[in-house]
């Protein structure tokens, strides 16, 4: 019995001996596990910084990847934080999950990607494998919270289509719709099959490609344009029980007025009152003369009524509570 124990012991060390060489890897050596598909795009990664191997030659890209390890590739690759979510307090993974220690490494993770809008369930268990449905539906969820991207709208018959659970046959159509993820002849999904690190990294690397290729790749959800002294109007939409997404829109002159939220104030009975601002067009512009539409939007706890004001009305108050975005590398292990 303390042989075992002892083992158990070893094992758990080696592992972080393991995480520990994933963060400090550079690129300069190649693995040579991976098969001809593999290789460049995970290889792409692991230059990005986003993925490193078990050590300098090895990917193991047939092993099997971890609820945790996913969340943090994706929130990683897809640059998912909580630079744009105001809240009343740093949020910790205890606020959203019962089996995810705040002093975890991949605690960050999990809150950015709950803050953020993922699918994961409170009770989720991180040691935990992941199957190929719920790592397609974080992934697309992630992808599509930066922008919305044309798509060809029709349906992708699988062969195994009654093999999927209720609700995640849709984001894994939309994997193949975006070619992130080629059907083949078979035309099986696996939905219910282990997703292994290769997988993983190469459905990522695909996804990062794609963003890559679309001029809307790291621009703000806003849509500019448009002055006025009248109000802005407000929709509320819940992300999930304890995050809300709000929306301000506000009619505009013409595409050369700009239209943004400033800040956030809280106060002390329970309202967020939420401070655009209208700016004016570049002197000597041309424009044409049409009523647009200003749309901009920001995250804030369910805890707060949401009214909105503008900027250049607005007094002295109490400050905007916000979280720092998020620097610091997350490598798979």
């Amino acid at each position: 019995m303390k042989k075992i124990t002892s083992m158990k012991k070893m094992t758990s060390m080696v592992s972080a001996v393991v995480l520990l060489c994933t963060v400090s890897a550079g690129s300069v050596f190649a693995f040579t596990d991976l098969n001809a598909t593999e290789k460049e795009p995970i290889m792409l990664l692991k230059d990005k910084g986003i993925v490193a191997g078990i050590d300098s030659e090895h990917f193991a890209p047939r092993s099997p990847i971890s609820y945790a390890q996913s969340i943090s590739l994706i929130v990683k690759a897809m640059d998912l934080n909580l630079s744009a979510i105001s809240f009343t307090k740093q949020p910790q993974a205890s606020d959203y999950f019962t089996n995810v220690a705040n002093d975890a490494w991949y605690a960050e993770a999990f809150v950015n990607a709950k803050a953020n809008g993922l699918d994961i369930a409170k009770d989720v268990d991180p040691n935990a494998t992941i199957t190929r449905e719920q790592y397609a539906n974080l992934l697309v969820t992630a992808l599509e919270l930066k922008g919305t991207f044309p798509m060809v709208k029709m349906a992708v018959l699988f062969a195994d289509d009654d093999q999927f659970s209720p609700g995640l046959q849709g984001t894994f159509q939309r994997l193949h719709l975006y070619r992130i993820l080629p059907l083949d002849e078979s035309r099986m999904a696996y939905p219910k099959r282990e997703m292994t690190r290769g997988e993983a990294a190469v459905w990522v690397s695909n996804t990062v490609k794609f963003l890559e290729s679309r001029s809307t790749l790291g621009q703000p959800q806003v849509q500019p344009p448009r002055e006025s002294q009248g109000e802005a109007a407000v929709t509320v939409e819940a992300v999930n029980a304890d995050v809300n997404k709000v929306t301000l829109t506000h009619s505009l002159p013409h595409p050369g007025y700009g239209f943004a939220i400033t800040g956030v104030r809280f106060g002390v009975d329970g309202t967020a009152v939420v401070e655009f601002k209208i700016s004016e067009p570049k002197p000597g512009m041309m424009y044409p003369q049409v009523i647009t539409e200003g749309k901009a939007e920001t995250y804030i706890s369910s805890k707060y009524k949401v009214v909105a004001e503008q900027a250049s009305s607005v007094g002295s108050s109490e400050p905007t509570v916000s979280t720092p975005a998020v620097s610091s590398p997350t490598i798979l292990p």
